[in-house]
């Protein structure tokens, strides 16, 4: 166990340094770093339905197609291209579903549907943090880089974990999903937000393009839909019986275990932001 917890912590911390480092480092490294993470955890997300659902995903091209979506989404939110650089991703997605007319596979329906939500449930998320990370300046009439907008929501995320393991340790009773995942209780989501609205005080503080009742605001919606992500990614594991999604983390597991509440918190936090014009 000891073993174990060192390997976590190290994990942990090296994981934490990276994701921080990146995203400050400035809009090539933020780049850099999420199309990395976008084409391996669409990669263990297709392995993980080839090996237990009974399908046969191409996972290179699924992967390499989740890469150019964010780097597309890239492109057009820093005004670097237009849509039409979503025209090659399309004609992927276009061979993925003809092919399967022509490889006589034993579940071609299974196939489609997996290989499309590998896009939706794990591609498009990640995507959609550009759109938290780059906005026009109607001022200076450029794009700008906002670093910390897209770190709040990790940051939110992270917190929110931590309050939530502490508090429902100490004071959970009420199961908040026991079918899908036992050990979530009410006082430790409870907790966790609280953990999360405070940070978000502590980025209005610094962060004054929004007010501390907006970020408020945005906490509790990264808090929600992260748990949902969180409920969501538990329940794929229980129907395929596995404990962690990959092994890519020493002590902690896959991607997809990591990044389950961003994969809804990303998108609940985007149409946030765009819904109430905040961004």
């Amino acid at each position: 166990m000891s073993s174990n917890l060192v390997k976590r912590s190290v994990t942990g911390i090296l994981f934490v340094v990276v994701m921080v480092g990146c995203i400050l480092a400035g809009p090539i490294p933020f780049a850099v770093l999420f199309a990395l993470i976008t084409a391996l955890a669409v990669r263990e997300f297709s392995s993980l339905a080839n090996a237990y659902g009974g399908v046969r995903v191409n996972v290179a091209i699924t992967s390499l197609g989740g890469a150019y979506l964010f780097l597309g989404a890239m492109a057009c939110c820093t005004l670097a291209s237009d849509a039409r650089v979503f025209l090659p991703y399309v004609a992927l997605l276009l061979y993925l579903l003809v092919s399967e007319l022509y490889l006589k596979r034993k579940d071609p329906v299974g196939n489609w549907a997996y290989t499309v939500l590998s896009q939706v449930y794990v591609a498009m998320p990640f995507s959609l943090l550009c759109m938290l990370a780059f906005r026009v300046d109607p001022a200076a009439s450029s794009v700008v880089y906002e670093p910390l907008l897209p770190l709040s929501v990790f940051v939110f995320l992270w917190l929110s974990d931590t309050g939530a393991y502490c508090v429902g340790s100490l004071l959970g009773r009420h199961r908040l999903f026991e079918r899908i995942s036992p050990k979530k209780s009410w006082e430790g989501s409870i907790g966790g937000a609280v953990f999360a609205v405070a940070a978000s005080l502590v980025f209005a503080r610094f962060c004054p393009f929004m007010s501390w009742g907006q970020w408020v605001g945005l906490s509790v919606v990264v808090v929600v839909f992260g748990t949902w992500g969180d409920l969501t990614e538990s329940l794929l594991k229980r129907h395929y019986g596995i404990k962690d999604s990959g092994n890519i983390l020493p002590g902690h597991g896959g991607l997809l275990d990591r990044f389950d509440s961003s994969l809804m918190a990303i998108p609940a936090a985007a149409v946030y932001l765009l819904a109430f014009d905040l961004y």
